[in-house]
């Protein structure tokens, strides 16, 4: 091959190799993305078990715009030279309709809220499906460079493997656990880093609700049959607000109740009769009973 042959080609090398390098440059010009995917449900449950002691959201308050703007301060810092995109909040609620906390912090700028539903136990259902697949979609379109996920569930697996796939560094934040660990092995082992928020970051934006008390406490507590039979109004309007597939869920457990749907069932009686039923066992095992008894005619 002589030397005529060789110049067209070593011309479109130069030519490519031009084309490369202006890209480069391009790319180079080109901020760096971060956001953050916030699970909840996770952060009510680990912070509050941390600062309040409990997981159960109605024994406190979550002041959710000062920790979101926290978490923004803290990935400025650590993505220095990478912009926000947004943060992205996952919760539940019934039919997927907004409660006016989950519709505040929606109007907060640079937040979207995202919501999975609730079944009867008061658990998130479709939650992770949701993070999964907005970080791949992010990823997939060269979105984001990095990904802060504040969760612990290891159903989050996959989504981390999605966005890594497409070439996102994916960074899980938890809550430091009050004992043992809140996140699943294998969602440690798959991200990029990991980072821990301790008591110290968390207590500010956790308020511990008082006790409610009732001016007739010292009166005689209520008979059985009037406990039961707020307990039939409650499961009445229970029935009315899910339906009868949310009760089919709670059958299987029958005599007993999940946690959240007996604590929400006395703190509704205690509303009504306005007293608390706290030491009462046996007016609070009348108040289970008319629970059942409505639901069971029913059926």
């Amino acid at each position: 091959m002589n030397d005529a042959d060789t110049t067209p080609i070593a011309d479109r090398l130069e030519r490519t190799n031009e084309l490369l390098q202006r890209m480069l440059a391009e790319v180079a010009k080109t901020p760096s993305t971060h956001a953050i995917f916030v699970d909840a449900g996770y952060v009510y449950a680990a912070a509050g078990l941390l600062v309040a002691g409990t997981e159960d959201r109605r024994s406190f308050d979550l002041d959710a715009e000062g920790m979101i703007e926290a978490f923004i301060d803290r990935a400025r810092t650590i993505f220095a030279d990478s912009r926000l995109l947004r943060v992205y909040w996952y919760d539940g609620a019934r039919r997927r309709i907004h409660t006016a906390e989950q519709q505040s912090i929606a109007e907060l700028p640079d937040v979207k809220v995202r919501l999975g539903n609730l079944n009867a136990n008061n658990q998130q259902k479709g939650v992770d499906s949701l993070i999964r697949s907005d970080l791949e979609s992010l990823a997939r379109h060269r979105a984001i460079s990095d990904a802060a996920l504040i969760g612990g569930d290891e159903d989050l697996v996959s989504a981390v493997e999605a966005a890594q796939g497409y070439g996102a560094r994916v960074h899980l934040w938890g809550i430091e656990a009050a004992e043992g660990s809140n996140q699943a092995e294998p969602l440690l082992w798959e991200v990029d880093s990991r980072r821990t928020f301790d008591l110290d970051f968390c207590r500010p934006y956790i308020t511990r609700r008082p006790v409610t008390t009732y001016e007739n406490e010292g009166t005689p507590p209520p008979s059985r049959d009037e406990v039961r039979f707020i307990g039939a109004q409650i499961a009445a309007t229970w029935l009315g607000e899910r339906g009868l597939a949310a009760m089919s869920e709670l059958l299987p457990g029958l005599p007993y109740l999940p946690g959240p749907v007996d604590q929400d069932l006395l703190i509704e009686a205690e509303r009504l009769l306005q007293r608390s039923l706290r030491g009462h066992a046996v007016l609070r095992r009348a108040l289970r009973d008319g629970f059942w008894q409505h639901l069971q005619s029913q059926l």
